[in-house]
C-alpha cells in the first residue's frame, strides 16, 4: 500500500517564515481548485491507501462546505487503512470543522502551534494567540479525535532559552500525544529572510539553538515523549505513520498544486501556481516533471532519510533492497563517522548519536555518492 499527500495551498494569512507553496485564500478560485484536485485524486490507480495527510497551506482555511466536499470524496474513493491526518490552525479549528473531520474518519490532527508566546506569534505572522491552542486541543479531544499533534518552533528571532522552556512546559500540559519541534531556518523569498538580509532581523546564535535542542530532547523524554526522529516526539505508539513513509523511503502519491509524489521508482511534482494547476487538470494531467530515481540516488535517499529516525537504518535491509553489500558502498563513510562519534553501529543498525543529530545535515551529506 502507498500513502497519499493532498495539498491545500490556501491561507488566511502568510507567515513571515514560510516558504511553502501557498497563496492568500481571498479571491482565489477555491471551488475550481477542488474540482481539479478531485479529478486528480480520482486518477490514482489504487483503492486502498495506507495513510492520508491533508496539508498546506492551511486546510482549515476551507469553508465547512468545501472541507466536507473534499473529505466526502476522499473517504468514498479510498479505503484508508490506518492514519488520516489533517493540518489545522488553532484559531480556525471550529467545533463544526472538527465534527466534519470526525464524521469522515479523520483520526489525527496536526496543529500549527509554533509557540505559546503571543509576542513571538505576532512576529511569526500567526493568526492565533495562546488561548486558542488549549481550546482547539480540548475541542478535538472532546469531539473524539484519536490523536492530536502540535508543531513547535525554536531558535526564533529574539527568543530566549527561557521562552523555549515555557513553550515546552505549556505543551506537555496539553492532552496531546505527539510533538514536532523544528528549528527555524531562514528560507529565501520569505519575509524573515528579506528582513535578515537588510539587517532588520536578529537571530539567536547557533550555540543557543543547540542548547534549545538539547533541552527539548531531555525535557520531553522526562515527560513521556520518546524521540523517534530528529525533530519528532511521541507518547506510546502515536508516532506519525505518514511521515515515517517518507523517512523509510517508501512510495506515496502527491495531489494538488506543487505537490510531490514517489511512485514506481520515479519522483514527480505538479505545476504551480493554482491557476496553472487548474488549467493543467482540465487538460488531463498536472504533472510538470517526472524524475527517475536511479539506484545510486535511491541508496543515498535511503541513508539520509532513514538516519533521521532514532532507530536508524538496518544494513541487512539495505543489502536485500539493493542487492549489494553495504560495506562496498558506504563502508569508508561509516568508519569515518564512527571515528567522529556521529553514529553508532551495533547489531546491523546504524544510528545517529546525539552529537550526530545536532549536525544531521553534515552527516547526511557524507552519504552522497554523486558529489
Amino acid at each position: 500500500m502507498r500513502s497519499l499527500y493532498i495539498h491545500i495551498p490556501f491561507c488566511n494569512r502568510i507567515c513571515t517564515y514560510c516558504d511553502f507553496n501557498k497563496f492568500l485564500i481571498k479571491n482565489q478560485p477555491v471551488d475550481d481548485y477542488l474540482d481539479a484536485l478531485i479529478k486528480e485524486l480520482d486518477m490514482i490507480p489504487e483503492d486502498v491507501i495506507y495513510t492520508v495527510f491533508i496539508g498546506g497551506g492551511t486546510p482549515t482555511a476551507l469553508s465547512n462546505n468545501q472541507l466536507e466536499r473534499l473529505l466526502h470524496f476522499v473517504t468514498n474513493r479510498f479505503e484508508i487503512a490506518s492514519e488520516f491526518t489533517v493540518e489545522a490552525n488553532p484559531d480556525e479549528l471550529t467545533t463544526d470543522k472538527i465534527a466534519i473531520m470526525k464524521h469522515f474518519g479523520v483520526n489525527r490532527l496536526s496543529l500549527g502551534v509554533q509557540t505559546f508566546n503571543n509576542r513571538l506569534l505576532k512576529s511569526l505572522g500567526r493568526t492565533h494567540v495562546e488561548s486558542d491552542i488549549k481550546r482547539a486541543v480540548d475541542d478535538a479531544n472532546r469531539l473524539g479525535i484519536e490523536s492530536v499533534s502540535i508543531d513547535l518552533m525554536y531558535h526564533l528571532p529574539t527568543q530566549t532559552l527561557e521562552e523555549c522552556m515555557y513553550d515546552l512546559e505549556q505543551a506537555v500540559q496539553l492532552d496531546i500525544n505527539h510533538i514536532s519541534s523544528y528549528s527555524l531556518i531562514l528560507e529565501p523569498k520569505t519575509q524573515f529572510y528579506n528582513q535578515y538580509k537588510k539587517g532588520l532581523l536578529q537571530m539567536p546564535d547557533e550555540t543557543l539553538a543547540q542548547e534549545m535542542y538539547e533541552y527539548t530532547m531531555d525535557f520531553l523524554a522526562k515527560h513521556g515523549f520518546h524521540q523517534y526522529e530528529i525533530s519528532n516526539y511521541a507518547k506510546g505508539d502515536f508516532e506519525s505513520l505518514h511521515n515515517k513513509v517518507y523517512w523509510t523511503n517508501n512510495e506515496y502519491y502527491g495531489a494538488g498544486a506543487g505537490s510531490h509524489g514517489y511512485v514506481n521508482g520515479k519522483r514527480y511534482y505538479n505545476v504551480v501556481p493554482v491557476p496553472h494547476y487548474i488549467k493543467a487538470m482540465k487538460a488531463g494531467n498536472a504533472v510538470k516533471e517526472v524524475i527517475p530515481v536511479d539506484k545510486e540516488a535511491s541508496m543515498e535517499e535511503y541513508m539520509f532519510l532513514g538516519l533521521r529516525l532514532n532507530e536508524g537504518i538496518n544494513v541487512l535491509d539495505f543489502e536485500q533492497r539493493y542487492g549489494v553489500t553495504f560495506n562496498a558502498v558506504f563502508g569508508t563513510v561509516v568508519q569515518r563517522l564512527l571515528n567522529e562519534g556521529q553514529i553508532t553501529f551495533e547489531n546491523n543498525q546504524i544510528k545517529l548519536t546525539n552529537q550526530g543529530r545536532m549536525r544531521g545535515n553534515d552527516v547526511f551529506e557524507k552519504f552522497l555518492l554523486t558529489v
